[in-house]
């Protein structure tokens, strides 16, 4: 008997009995039964029922390229054949890893010259945040420790990128998170903490609650600040353009290392290459991942400034850290050859000059439904936030799961709408084109309006 003999309830059975789901109730996964991926094509992928679906959220924001590419396979297969695992332990390295990092950093600030490979993007945070505890301790100032991170984060699901994670239900996963010596600010969120304000105004203001916190703390107790340029998982958080630069000279007037966490937002979902340049940011360390492979294989990298890895060098001796996997040849590889598409098809280039104003015009076409209260985006990143009551922003109750609602309505009809909290969310592949895009949203609406209905709003 192949697997190609079994039907989906087989499939499902099978699942239920032995494979644990992440951020999943199980028991109500036991109700209902998997959906089963069978195979997927561009942004379309399939399940085992013959249902096809689009793609709006690129995965889990990593299938930057889309689906099916060959080329990425290939490149897999080509550096298996050659060289199929290599540590980098021993003093040992290889040409995928080597080439790789040269060219990370020669698509990045002149000041991030060097790179460490983890498999996830929460290793690539629990690396960045030894490194910054690392620095500080090589540098004589050990009492600063402590960490700032933002509410409605999310930074990954390691004890400590759980503890960066502003998303109170991870705390509960166990494990005694959040960790001492993380604390949080609230997110520069205009929408919940300064409706009434004008954008560029509460930009400066959402950033100078870093500063309390720093003032609050002390300076010379404050290691680093850790964010995302924009929150994907915390409901499409995009801050004013002021925001940042503000966010910048606090952390230079206090000496505070700017760690910035590219793991979504890199590879081209802001329609440049990386939020640091949408945004002006000029980061001490940056954590890349997802789009950095198109999701093909696990890969995370976290890029160091010269002034860490000087010190880290040069004072450090024996750094204690790492993986099994850091650096693995097949995953290098597929890196190299999707940054190679990328750059010789101008796919982010393209992506910014014919997707990401269809994507954002889609996005405000929300503005007078009245189920949706907010509507934003940046690149090919969106939310629309549904609520209760349009003229107030009052919110659902939590029980009623308004969003997976939506969520279901748009699946039912053929499209992958995150649900984060009552904020749907879309990441679509760079790859998508226009008329997609156009059939993404018209998708959309016909799920909020049938949600609309079944909540009584309209």
């Amino acid at each position: 008997m192949t697997d190609r003999d079994f039907d989906t309830q087989d499939w499902q059975v099978r699942d239920r009995a032995h494979y644990l789901h992440p951020f999943t109730d199980h028991a109500g996964l036991r109700q209902t039964g998997s959906r089963i991926a069978a195979h997927a094509e561009g942004i379309h992928v399939w399940d085992t029922d013959g249902n096809r679906m689009i793609d709006g959220l690129s995965g889990l924001g990593c299938v930057n390229l889309g689906y099916g590419r060959r080329e990425l396979v290939e490149a897999v297969a080509r550096e298996m054949a050659e060289l199929s695992y290599c540590p980098s332990f021993f003093r040992t390295s290889h040409r995928a890893a080597i080439t790789l990092a040269e060219t990370l950093t020669g698509l990045l600030p002149d000041h991030l010259n060097h790179v460490f490979f983890q498999s996830s993007g929460s290793e690539a945070n629990e690396t960045a945040m030894r490194l910054v505890r690392r620095f500080w301790d090589l540098e004589g100032r050990p009492e600063k420790r402590v960490i700032i991170a933002r509410e409605l984060a999310y930074h990954g699901s390691t004890h400590m990128a759980a503890s960066l994670s502003g998303i109170p239900p991870m705390y509960g996963a166990g494990g005694d998170v959040p960790l001492p010596g993380v604390v949080h600010i609230r997110t520069p969120y205009r929408y919940r903490h300064g409706r009434d304000m004008d954008p560029a105004e509460f930009g400066v203001v959402a950033a100078r609650w870093l500063e309390e916190k720093i003032l609050e703390i002390g300076p010379d107790r404050v290691a680093a600040f850790v964010a995302e340029p924009a929150q994907s998982a915390g409901g499409a958080i995009c801050p004013p353009e002021t925001y940042w630069p503000e966010i910048q000279r606090i952390c230079r007037k206090y000496d505070v290392l700017l760690v910035l966490d590219e793991v979504v937002m890199g590879f081209g979902r802001t329609g440049k290459w990386f939020g640091h340049r949408y945004y002006g940011i000029e980061p001490d360390l940056m954590q890349l991942g997802k789009g950095i492979t198109s999701g093909y294989l696990p890969l995370s990298a976290t890029v160091i400034s010269d002034r860490v890895a000087d010190v880290l060098i040069d004072k450090g001796g024996e750094w204690a850290h790492g993986y099994t996997y850091s650096g693995h040849p097949a995953c290098c590889a597929v890196a190299l050859e999707n940054i190679r598409i990328l750059t010789e098809e101008r796919i982010v280039e393209r992506a910014e000059a014919e997707l990401v104003p269809a994507f954002a015009a889609g996005i405000r076409s929300f503005v007078d439904h009245p189920l949706i209260g907010d509507c934003r985006s940046v690149g090919l990143m969106g939310g629309l936030e549904i609520v209760r009551d349009k003229a107030t922003g009052e919110a659902f109750p939590y029980e009623a799961h308004v969003g997976d609602h939506c969520s279901a309505e748009a699946l039912k009809r053929g499209l992958a709408l995150r649900a984060n909290g009552d904020t749907m969310s879309l990441m679509p592949p760079l790859v998508t084109t226009p008329d997609q895009i156009a059939e993404i949203f018209a998708i959309a609406r016909e799920a909020i309006d049938a949600t609309a209905r079944h909540f009584g709003a309209m």
